[in-house]
């Protein structure tokens, strides 16, 4: 029997992915390939479509379905492709009475089936709670582990798509979230990584009304054998205090935040309808540093928003000295038909692409800063790869020799411009 899933996009995408596998392969599905797509961008949108075409020429007698948020926010689209033979929806694709569906649908005579009875996409804001998914490993051994605690969006950035492919936020239960972890550590994962679309919103819908700062604690108090814990992307606006408590107390969770802040100009954050302004960014930036001194920062950052001046993008690209960040995710602007984005005034595509260069570049500056910092440190690395490993920083080590999945003291002496030397 052969499923193969290939995973775009976010680090939930990859945990869903997994749950997707074990459905896919419970229902009895084989020779099939399932690309679980990714919305962010139009790049990304294509990149699928690249995927596609690329897998029916390679595995002409494979069954391909799509998911994810490309899928649910465009099914028809991908229905319409000769070489795709379901589309399944993004709440669908957690739930193994759809790929049963699937399975019957695909089993059947090769007859002519039109797009329109391809797809297999529900209501994704009729979607309101989260149902708990356990899964025992990732596939591979791999030693990071990524678990779902959260998905979807209550708010509605006027760039942003990504709540129309996930719908509203809504929770993992605490007790389902901790008995994940306990999961994969038990499976030997070394490092374990929380994930959602927007991770500080947890815990809102639920009774107990725990935060994200509350879980992070519940997690290291009842899985105590845990060695490193890490929260993705966070929106700082809604740290809680109990987060900033074990960001100051508990080694166990990594020096590491990852910051959606997407400019650092006031009037261009107003009008991605974001909710913090650049001094907020700033200040909860100083103030976790103060609170754990060695922590690195990175950030997503928006270059070419739309009505993006020369000055507006100067404030963005300053950000990366004031909050001191060490890695940047850039994404030059994208217009998602249906948001609001799409309806202003657009930057010329060549500024766009410049000003994506200049951030990109003073993101390489400020890596090699950091790693010059480390040089003489000694730091616990996870070994990631034959060939790589990352410090408790998130900081990239070469690494030569050393087995997949352990962490281990190193002490750097030196540096390439992309990764500390051993």
């Amino acid at each position: 029997m052969s499923v193969d899933v290939i995973t775009f996009g976010c680090r939930l995408n990859a945990f869903e992915s997994e749950v997707i596998r074990r459905n896919a392969e419970d229902a009895g599905l084989d020779e099939v390939v399932i690309i679980n797509s990714c919305a962010v961008t139009n790049e990304a949108v294509a990149q699928t479509r690249q995927s596609i075409r690329r897998l029916r020429r390679e595995r002409p007698s494979a069954r391909i379905v799509v998911t994810g948020c490309a899928a649910q926010i465009e099914p028809a689209m991908f229905a319409q492709m000769a070489e795709v033979d379901r589309v399944i929806g993004n709440d669908d694709k957690m739930r193994s009475e759809a790929w049963r569906a699937a399975q019957v649908a695909l089993a059947a005579p090769d007859v002519e089936i039109t797009a329109e009875k391809k797809i297999a996409v529900a209501d994704i804001m009729a979607v309101t709670e989260m149902a708990p998914h356990l899964v025992d490993g990732f596939q591979g051994g791999l030693p990071r582990a990524f678990v779902q605690v959260q998905n979807g969006c209550d708010h509605r950035c006027t760039f942003c798509i990504i709540p129309f492919g996930r719908g509203n936020s809504r929770s993992v239960p605490m007790d389902a979230v901790v008995d994940q972890v306990r999961a994969f550590v038990e499976a030997g994962h070394a490092e374990i990584v929380l994930t959602g679309v927007d991770l500080t919103s947890y815990g809102a819908d639920l009774p107990s009304g725990t935060r994200l700062g509350g879980l992070v604690k519940q997690i290291l108090r009842h899985v105590p054998e845990i060695r490193r814990l890490r929260i993705s992307s966070i929106d700082s606006i809604e740290a809680d205090r109990d987060l900033l408590d074990v960001i100051a107390n508990e080694e166990r969770l990594m020096p590491h935040l990852h910051l959606s802040l997407q400019s650092g100009d006031d009037m261009i954050l107003k009008r991605m309808k974001r909710r913090h302004s650049r001094r907020d960014a700033i200040d909860f930036c100083a103030q976790v540093r103060r609170l754990r001194p060695e922590v690195a920062f990175g950030a997503d950052i928006i270059a070419g928003f739309p009505t993006e001046t020369d000055d507006m993008f100067a404030r963005s690209l300053d950000l990366v000295a004031e909050c001191d960040l060490t890695f940047l995710h850039v994404f030059p602007y994208s217009s998602r038909p249906g948001t609001p984005a799409a309806r202003m005034p657009p930057v010329a595509a060549e500024v766009i692409r410049d000003r994506a260069r200049q951030l990109r570049a003073a993101a390489s500056a400020a890596l090699r800063r950091r790693l010059a910092a480390e040089v003489g440190a000694t730091r616990r690395v996870l070994i990631e790869s034959a060939i790589q490993g990352r410090t408790e920083h998130f900081l990239p080590v070469a690494i030569v020799g050393a087995e997949p999945g352990t962490v281990q003291m190193m002490r750097f002496s030196g540096h390439d411009g992309t990764r500390l030397l051993p």
